[in-house]
């Protein structure tokens, strides 16, 4: 017997004796597989895969406008002259009536949407649900009446580095392109992309224009969204991220379900992630889970018993290195039930039910502060457990927190932030936004200000 003989004989011996997890998962044993293709996977995902084209008008502005003298003796000129800027990305058809799932950033402040289809289609598209936490968007064809081919959703909980995955997308915008690679790694946790920070890295090629587009398994399921490329150069150097499909299915449920907002579970609890000094000084053998560090009262940790200084270490059975982990695992939980959440409590091992649930989001009474003061522009909100949440501020916080900032405001030229909660104005407390809206209605000389920025408190005095 030859020796390439012997070899396939072993690989098919080592194949059949390989577990049924694994099963379809084999090396090459024969010329024949050697020279499989992957045409008939890319025939049966490309017609979903689409691409989008974003675009808003911004008005270009003179400089020179902002300067009194110059107004006082030139005037105000008219309309100033209007530019279109224009982004470039993909997307993935996920419903037969025409929705769309893309990466958020691809539509952000656009003004008008359009999707291309394989076919060289292309519909105007309305925005449905943007949800900048996870980077993803999803997209409603407008005035179709037909039924169009879609992406069904794998368990991206069953991928396993090494398995072979395709990337569909429209890179540099020279139109549909099919990469193939591998899963270079899961669980990437430190990439600092998205509040929810869980990624499947790959090295098929991904580039720009990419983002939004399909990362598929060999059955030919939506495994991720492809979303981000780490480059130095800015082209593809071999490692690339993706929103697992778990995720994906979240937030493309909540927009079927006709919500502008994405649904999630709320634990009700802030975690921090375990440090070398950490394990140690808890007997652990490396550092691993998230360790509680703060329980809002009444909330579903609270009830569910979990308690300051608890160490998570798995959710359903699915063990989490830090926190990351555990805001992806407890977040793709289905709402409605409950995630049993396996703990370390002074080194006893327990298991608490803690119950799906959304947080409370009542009493915003969001506004825009128009007063000439420094906080003109700025969009304001009563704390809600939802916006504590959804700001990552505190579980506990209280008061009134920026949401937003005009690019052109006033509060964003003194240096307000996203985020920032503001608790006193010149000596009086603000517990609520109407008492931000009355402490600023009256200019003043001096403006002394606190605020809370990451857990730290700021105080400035400000000109008026």
């Amino acid at each position: 017997m030859t020796f390439s003989r012997v070899l396939f004989a072993l690989l098919v011996t080592v194949i059949a004796a390989a577990p049924a997890a694994a099963q379809d998962r084999f090396v090459p044993g024969s010329q024949a597989q050697l020279r499989a293709s992957y045409a008939p996977i890319v025939q049966h995902v490309q017609p979903a895969v689409v691409n989008v084209y974003a675009a808003k008008v911004v008005q270009n502005r003179n400089p020179l406008l902002d300067d009194p003298i110059f107004r006082r003796f030139f005037g105000i000129p008219g309309q100033q002259p209007e530019q279109m800027q224009r982004s470039l990305g993909s997307g993935v058809m996920v419903d037969a009536s025409g929705l769309v799932v893309t990466n958020n950033h691809v539509i952000e402040g656009a003004d008008q949407v359009k999707v291309s289809l394989a076919d060289k289609r292309e519909f105007e598209a309305e925005i449905v649900l943007k949800d900048s936490r996870t980077d993803l968007a999803v997209l409603r064809l407008k005035d179709v009446r037909e039924k169009f081919p879609t992406l069904e959703f794998a368990n991206s909980d069953n991928a396993q580095v090494g398995d072979v995955v395709l990337a569909i997308g429209n890179p540099f915008g020279v139109g549909q392109t099919v990469t193939h690679g591998i899963i270079s790694a899961l669980a990437r946790t430190q990439v600092g992309i998205t509040d929810y920070q869980f990624f499947i890295q790959t090295d098929a090629a991904i580039n720009p224009g990419n983002s939004g587009g399909a990362l598929v398994d060999m059955t030919g399921k939506l495994v991720g969204v492809n979303t981000a490329i780490f480059s130095r150069s800015g082209g593809s150097q071999g490692i690339g991220f993706a929103i697992p499909a778990n995720m994906v299915r979240v937030v493309v449920a909540s927009a079927r379900g006709g919500g502008t907002a994405v649904k999630r579970p709320w634990l009700g609890a802030r975690l921090q992630g375990v440090t070398p000094e950490i394990a140690e000084t808890l007997g652990l053998k490396r550092p691993m889970g998230a360790l509680v560090a703060n329980v809002t009262p009444g909330s579903p940790a609270a009830r569910a018993g979990l308690k300051l200084s608890d160490l998570i270490v798995a959710v359903d059975g699915q063990g989490i290195d830090d926190p990351n982990a555990f805001g992806y695992r407890f977040a793709t939980r289905p709402l409605g039930g409950t995630a049993q959440i396996d703990i370390q409590r002074a080194g006893k091992p327990m298991r608490l039910s803690v119950p799906l649930e959304t947080a409370p989001d009542t009493g915003r009474d969001e506004i825009v502060l128009k007063s000439r003061s420094p906080f003109q522009g700025a969009k304001v909100s009563n704390i809600s457990p939802a916006l504590a949440d959804e700001l990552r501020l505190d579980s506990g916080a209280e008061g009134v927190v920026v949401t937003d900032l005009a690019d052109d405001a006033t509060a964003a030229s003194v240096g307000f932030q996203k985020g920032d909660i503001v608790t006193s104005v010149n000596g009086q407390a603000v517990t609520k936004t109407a008492d931000l809206e009355r402490l600023t209605r009256e200019p003043q000389r001096l403006w002394r200000i606190t605020v809370i920025r990451g857990g730290q408190k700021l105080s400035v005095t400000l000109g008026g």
